[in-house]
């Protein structure tokens, strides 16, 4: 017998031939935080969901894998139902251009060989990628993906249309953030330093939402001068947006507890530090996140036989990294 949920009617639909191999699932993953996020659920009813809050109104997206005649089928719900699927070819990779990158390097020239399909996508939303990689700041994935879970449970809303069936649920907007008190923050395991940081994200997502991101006219420098403007967000966050906001290229998360180490390991045998990897990286200008994305999707990193980030709480502001 049929769901109620399997026979709602979508509000928009397509189907786009991308002219391409697009593995649909693996670059959805790239927008996800952490197997339990309730913004997407992947491989439900033969298809992957995602729920959204665009520029005019939530929605539910749901994409099936790419059919044996290249078409690539999407449905979606709510009053963003349109925005969503006009936004899917960027969501899927389509405005990430690869020509110029020489990857200089077997193991880099082998991982793309292997994963020669697999792009960077963009979602062309800020906040949507921001109050997430805030929350990351200097925890583990852990403690970030279970305190990003509890946050859009108890103050997203559920996804339009059959969406809220499977458990998916669209972040909460701006107006939404800047309601929560303090101590329903630390309940979220979200400390005094990030949940200011997400507060004043909060009441500055107009200017940073411009109709320039979705676009393609923003550039990641421009983007990270605006978010480095607001205390509390440096380099790492400033990357983190701009590689899943504008699927930025050049985007290096400088920071992070395993980027430079793991680069290092894998491609000349021995730890990288951030200022290392600067170095490193600089025959790549202007695709230099093409490295660490390329080591990651070949699942390269150094052994994790050592001592690992121990899980914090109470936290102080972020340095110049975040």
């Amino acid at each position: 017998m049929t769901s109620p949920a399997a026979e709602a009617t979508p509000d928009a639909t397509r189907a786009w031939q991308p002219g391409r191999p697009v593995p649909v699932g693996a670059l959805l993953r790239q927008q996800r935080r952490g197997a339990g996020d309730p913004t997407h659920r992947l491989a439900v009813a033969g298809r992957h969901w995602r729920a959204t809050r665009t520029p005019q109104g939530v929605a539910a997206l749901a994409v099936s894998e790419q059919d044996r005649d290249g078409l690539v089928a999407a449905s979606a719900w709510g009053p963003g139902a349109g925005w969503a699927l006009d936004q899917l070819p960027a969501l899927l990779g389509d405005l990430d251009d690869w020509s110029g990158f020489e990857p200089r390097h077997p193991v880099l020239a082998e991982a793309r060989r292997q994963h020669p399909h697999l792009r960077q996508g963009r979602t062309g939303l800020v906040l949507e990628s921001l109050v997430p990689a805030i929350i990351e700041q200097k925890v583990t994935g852990q403690e970030a993906f279970s305190s990003f879970r509890a946050l859009v449970r108890r103050h997203g809303t559920p996804a339009p249309g059959p969406g809220a069936a499977h458990g998916l649920m669209v972040p909460p907007d701006a107006a939404t953030l800047r309601r929560i008190p303090s101590w329903e923050w630390l309940r979220l395991h979200i400390d005094p330093a990030r949940s200011r940081t997400v507060v004043l994200a909060a009441q500055r997502a107009d200017a940073l939402e411009r109709e320039d991101a979705p676009t393609g006219e923003l550039t990641g420098e421009e983007l990270e001068r605006r978010l480095r403007t607001l205390p509390g967000i440096g380099v790492w966050t400033a990357a983190e947006v701009r590689q899943r906001t504008l699927g930025d290229p050049d985007a290096v998360s400088f920071g992070d507890y395993h980027v430079a180490k793991d680069v290092g390991w894998a491609l000349e045998g021995r730890l990288f530090d951030d200022a290392e990897l600067a170095r490193y990286l600089r025959p790549w200008a202007g695709q230099r996140g093409r490295v660490p994305f390329l080591v990651a999707a070949a699942r390269l990193h150094r052994p994790r036989r050592g001592p690992r980030m121990a899980p914090r709480r109470h936290l102080g502001h972020r340095d110049q990294m975040a």
